[in-house]
């Protein structure tokens, strides 16, 4: 059965407590410095009043400093974060490196507390005061998204202001990032405020500690569907997500920049933490000292679903090509992609690559009058077609134009980079207001791979399968490799019964129940985690040799992804 919330025990030892009360029983009643550190998306506030009330209540005087207003004026604050290339584009900015130091002129120097006294020093910078505690205050970046996208929502270093999502998504999120991940290693407590009136603690030491464990044993983490205006509805009938939400488009299966892990008991008594921090603490037990040497601590591969049962095309888009995704937008490997059809069938269809006799100027003219003019263009005058099969995998690196028809379910096994649609035609469809769905098309354009064509596109992007290895009632099959990818796709076949033996070799693999029931998947070290249809699994590189038993009364396939040697 597909989980909604994969939770794991925090490690023995580990303190975790839920509600104000108890979380303000882990402060001090004074003298101290109590920072906590966090995104703009917590209520500061209400954590301050909270927290103020508690240990008022137990006889200490608090003190609060807010450290939002001491951000430098607004027009400091872009100009140190944005180029003026950045200025000039309305989709994108180039991933923002600067420290969360240079977003503030100069910094309080508030007056030590004395006595029964508690300064409490609260938001984003927080820790960059002298402190005796270090607590980290935090929302999943879905919130913040959902916040700005709502008109709710502020920019880091510009409270005052309506929060834009492009401002979040590339300036904002890397900043801060970076700035919790610095942290980490030193942070006396970590605080999950999603829900205001029920915050859950855990102490530092023990947050450490549980994911040290973690990171030597496969992990899953917590699934979340976004909705959009092409997404479909599988998802709220075949794994109970969202019922009333409008659809589950997009399905955040493992994207590690927003990915979280459950750490906790039972729901009421749980903390979302950052998949990420497995990786910024444990690069090599998680990636393997290989792929850290090329990636360092960011996790190069990621999961998701593309719902459209019952919904629209995507976009016709392609991804941005290496040189460009780095002088450009500042990632330092590009979002090469593939499709998986996890549901799919001869009668629907996929857009890839194209045609031998693509014109590329009338495709440019085409798509400026589509996106000024309102003028429809079929795309697949331009662009192929092929038919969705269930199980057929398609290569789509860098600068290939390609969209997933309606009627289908794909498993997008692609390089982590996520942010970077540059769609050329959306079919004129409309955002969730009303209003025409931004076109980056000369963004597209530029990276637009023209060469591979046609046949080239059918032999290089639509490969068979071939068996790498084989053994008493299973198989393991590469699906797609291609030289200018760093990743391969594979999948392990089993029948009914059958057990099949892996090994991670020093470098991490994600896998996905495609077909069947599930796995229940052994590690050398005595672990044991069960795999249901649909869910997606974390095998760290430290886990080495493991075994996969089909459970069910029916075959069960297993796609695989890592890096290539």
């Amino acid at each position: 059965m597909y989980r909604l919330d994969p939770r794991y025990a925090p490690a023995p030892g580990a303190v975790l407590a839920t509600g104000w009360q108890a979380v303000a029983a882990q402060l001090p009643q004074g003298p101290a410095t109590v920072a906590v550190d966090g995104p703009p998306t917590v209520d500061w506030e209400g954590l301050a009043a909270r927290l103020t009330q508690e240990l008022t209540a137990r006889g200490s005087a608090v003190r609060t400093l807010d450290l939002r207003a001491h951000h430098a004026p607004p027009a400091a604050v872009r100009s140190r974060t944005e180029s003026t290339e950045d200025t000039a584009d309305p989709y994108y900015a180039k991933l923002a490196e600067t420290p969360l130091r240079d977003l503030f002129d100069d910094l309080p120097r508030p007056q030590p507390p004395t006595g029964r006294e508690v300064l409490l020093v609260h938001g984003p910078g927080a820790a960059l005061l002298a402190h005796d505690l270090l607590w980290y205050a935090d929302r999943p970046k879905r919130h913040a998204e959902a916040a700005v996208a709502a008109g709710t929502g502020h920019n880091l270093g510009l409270p005052g202001e309506k929060g834009q999502l492009r401002r979040l998504f590339y300036i904002d999120w890397p900043v801060l990032d970076s700035h919790r991940d610095a942290l980490a290693p030193r942070l006396d407590a970590w605080l999950d405020l999603q829900d205001p009136e029920r915050p859950t603690y855990i102490d530092g030491a023990g947050l450490r500690a549980t994911l040290a464990h973690l990171a030597h044993r496969p992990v899953r983490t917590r699934p979340y569907f976004n909705s959009t205006p092409w997404g479909g509805h599988w998802a709220q009938r075949r794994l109970g997500f969202a019922p009333t939400a409008r659809n589950t488009a997009l399905g955040y299966e493992l994207i590690a920049p927003e990915a979280g892990v459950l750490i906790g008991t039972h729901p009421g008594q749980q903390a979302e933490i950052p998949f990420q921090l497995l990786c910024v603490l444990h690069p090599a037990a998680m990636l393997g000292p290989q792929v850290t040497a090329r990636f360092g601590t960011s996790f190069p591969i990621r999961f998701d679903y593309l719902d459209t049962v019952d919904g629209g095309n995507l976009s016709v888009h392609c991804h941005p090509k290496e040189r460009y995704m780095k002088e450009r937008f500042g990632w330092s490997y590009t979002q090469h992609e593939t499709y998986y059809m996890t549901l799919g069938s001869p009668d629907t269809r996929v857009f890839l690559g194209l045609r031998e006799d693509a014109d590329l100027d009338l495709f440019r003219k085409e798509i400026e009058e589509a996106a000024h003019d309102g003028v429809p263009m079929d795309p697949e005058d331009h662009v192929m077609t092929f038919p969705a099969e269930q199980g057929r995998l398609f290569m789509i690196p860098a600068g290939t134009p390609h969209a997933s028809g309606s009627g289908n379910v794909v498993l997008e096994i692609s390089a982590t980079p996520y942010l970077y649609s540059l769609r050329f035609y959306d079919w004129l469809r409309p955002d969730a207001d009303g209003r025409p769905r931004q076109l980056p098309y000369e963004h597209g354009l530029a990276n637009l791979e023209s060469e591979r064509r046609g046949d080239a596109v059918v032999h290089d992007l639509v490969q068979e399968p071939r068996t790498l290895r084989a053994g008493n009632g299973w198989r393991e099959e590469l699906l797609g490799a291609l030289d200018e990818m760093f990743y391969e796709v594979r999948r392990h076949v089993l029948d009914a019964g059958a057990e099949a033996d892996d090994d991670t070799a020093g470098r991490f693999h994600v896998l996905n129940v495609a077909e069947g029931e599930g796995v229940l998947l052994h590690t050398a070290a005595g672990e044991r985690h069960l795999l249901s249809h649909a869910e997606t699994l974390t095998v760290p590189a430290a886990v080495g040799a493991y075994r996969l038993a089909a459970v069910g009364e029916t075959p069960v396939k297993v796609v695989k992804a890592l890096v290539r040697p």
